[in-house]
């Protein structure tokens, strides 16, 4: 089921910020009223695609805070594991350099409650309860508002990396939206056309593009 529109789950769990602290009282709620968040699920550490994701909101973190938006990444994994990874250099495929914070859901809590976990709990014939499917997140996204709603998800497969520039392009629209009560077509970016929520709007931006 989509969050979109649904006030996100929120979380009090532990995280390693600024690359070296581990801190056990993580919140989402921190940044309610203050913030809209980008907050990202990525499946585990130390693999392959997921150092190329982390770091690439790294690079781009500085346009995410220039327009106000906490970063924020998660996978199932410990926090002693994400600080070793932190804590390993690029060349050895570590993520050393990350400063936003990453926190740890083990128990998968987090992972289940945002409806990104690769697998499930089930009970199999003799009535024992087993995992089907992988004990990893998804490569979720989700853009929440100040207000702790959600106002965009996507959700890629394992092998499949997601583009950073869009996410920034949805806080852009989002901002768009907020300050003009225009909605954005196809293709929007900063800068293009948007148009107004109305028959005559449609109809007027069609006829120019």
């Amino acid at each position: 089921m989509s969050l979109v529109g649904k006030k996100a789950p929120l979380f009090s769990v532990p995280a390693v910020i600024d690359g070296e602290e581990i801190v056990e009282d993580f919140s989402l709620e921190q940044f309610i009223g203050k913030k809209d968040v980008i907050f990202f699920f990525y499946p585990k550490d130390f693999t392959f695609v997921c150092p190329t994701e982390i770091l690439a909101f790294q690079e781009k973190l500085e346009e995410f805070e220039k327009r106000g938006v906490a970063v924020i990444g998660a996978s199932c994994d410990t926090e002693e594991s994400h600080l070793a990874w932190l804590n390993t250099p690029k060349a050895e495929g570590g993520i050393q350099g990350v400063t936003y914070p990453i926190i740890a859901d083990p128990v998968k809590t987090v992972a289940h409650n945002f409806g990104v976990l690769a697998g499930d709990w089930n009970y199999n014939e003799e009535g024992e309860l087993t995992y089907q499917g992988l004990p990893v997140a998804y490569r979720a996204t989700f853009l929440i508002d100040k207000e702790g709603t959600v106002r965009h998800e996507t959700v890629n497969d394992l092998p499949l990396g997601r583009n950073i520039d869009e996410m920034l392009r949805l806080i852009d629209a989002l901002r768009h939206v907020e300050k003009y009560g225009e909605v954005c077509p196809a293709n929007w970016e900063e800068g293009k056309e948007a148009m107004s929520a109305t028959r005559e709007g449609v109809a007027s931006y069609l006829s120019k593009n």
